[in-house]
């Protein structure tokens, strides 16, 4: 062991000592882990596409940034598709949504502007602010009124630029939903930008999948972030916004103007899962029935609340706890993970159930019960 080594060695060994080391695990056990709500991850529409896209000569690599040679006609149709789906004028395919984020946030607000962001926005949200030359500040979680009360705030101070609320639609690690439209007045009341990052909604809530702020879509002052990675089970990100935000990130935007373009032949993927997902009603009332019937079977007995999403997190606080009933389920066969800070706030580690199409009412019974012994085990 080298010298030079000996710090980041320190550092692994005080993760280790708090419980929070990460470590790549393979896939095994049933999913309780993935974004792949629907099931799109292997549908074969989808799958399809992509093969005939191949058959016709359609490249692997893009072979540059979309600013250089690397903006295909796959890119164009996509973004052309994307827009009239999602009802906005305009639409950018980015490489993911981490990266989308972050573009929209470093970008687009000025050195006068505001930035209010909910308390448990996504990390990217975070990076993204850090990057602007805006001022930022946090809002309490859901709560509209703290967003209205920061933006009066700085108005008294003698703000004088714009205001941007930035929120999620369904929050990743509670489960829970935005009061979109309350949002959207409080925006409107203060002529401020609202981005609306749908990340664990598009695909799965909303007219035909749409997201929960489909209402709001093609407003001048919205911009919406439609991750491909989950729901739809492809890769990639979308905005959506009006054409001059869309053309502001092509000149301003890092992560676009700076990255090798997406793959020609995942744009395709992204297409043909943006016609899968209008058509896909079925599978929306299959995933609401296993949500209802995981409140029954799974949250009920425990004494949790019924979810109201897709997401159901059962808080356990203490981190080595956590890890280890995350480990009981994975050798019982159900692949459910610990989630610990600084991912969630600290003392609030959890287990992230994820429902998807990927297993049916009786596995999601059977993990209910696995999930009691675990936890009464942990207890003994």
């Amino acid at each position: 062991m080298t010298m030079a080594a000996d710090p980041f060695v320190a550092q692994l060994d005080a993760l280790d000592r708090r419980s929070r080391r990460r470590r790549l695990m393979p896939r095994a056990g049933r999913d309780f882990a993935s974004n792949d709500y629907l099931g799109f991850a292997h549908d074969p529409v989808i799958a399809q596409a992509v093969a005939d896209a191949v058959a016709q000569g359609v490249p692997v690599g893009s072979g540059g940034s979309r600013l250089l040679r690397g903006n295909a006609p796959e890119h164009e149709s996509l973004e052309v598709r994307a827009a009239a789906t999602f009802g906005s004028e305009a639409a950018l395919f980015l490489a993911n949504g981490f990266v989308a984020n972050m573009a929209i946030l470093a970008a687009l607000p000025g050195p006068e502007d505001l930035i209010v962001a909910d308390a448990l926005i996504h990390a990217s949200a975070h990076d993204g602010m850090k990057l602007c030359r805006a001022r930022s500040v946090l809002a309490a979680h859901n709560d509209p009124q703290a967003f209205a009360d920061a933006i009066a705030g700085w108005r008294a101070a003698g703000g004088t630029g714009r205001a941007w609320i930035v929120a999620e639609t369904l929050y990743s690690m509670d489960g829970d939903i935005a009061p979109v439209a309350a949002l959207a007045e409080v925006a409107a009341r203060h002529e401020a930008m609202l981005v609306l990052d749908e990340a664990h909604a598009t695909a799965v809530h909303g007219p035909a999948g749409r997201g929960l702020g489909a209402a709001l879509e093609g407003q001048p002052h919205v911009i919406a972030l439609h991750t491909c990675g989950k729901g739809l089970g492809v890769e990639g990100a979308l905005v959506t916004a009006a054409r001059p935000v869309i053309d502001l990130l092509v000149n301003r935007g890092r992560g676009f103007v700076f990255s090798t373009a997406p793959s020609p032949l995942m744009a395709v993927a992204v297409e043909a899962a943006l016609e899968r997902m209008a058509g896909a009603d079925a599978e929306r009332s299959a995933l609401a029935g296993l949500i209802d019937h995981a409140a029954q079977h799974l949250c009920a007995p425990l004494g949790l609340p019924a979810p109201t999403s897709q997401i159901l997190p059962v808080i356990l606080g203490d981190d080595a706890r956590t890890m280890r009933i995350a480990g009981a389920l994975q050798d019982s066969g159900f692949d459910v993970r610990g989630i610990r800070p600084p991912t969630v706030p600290r003392g609030t580690a959890r287990l992230r159930i994820s429902l998807t199409l990927n297993v049916d009412a009786s596995i999601v019974s059977a993990l209910g019960e696995a999930l009691r012994t675990a936890l009464a085990e942990a207890r003994a």
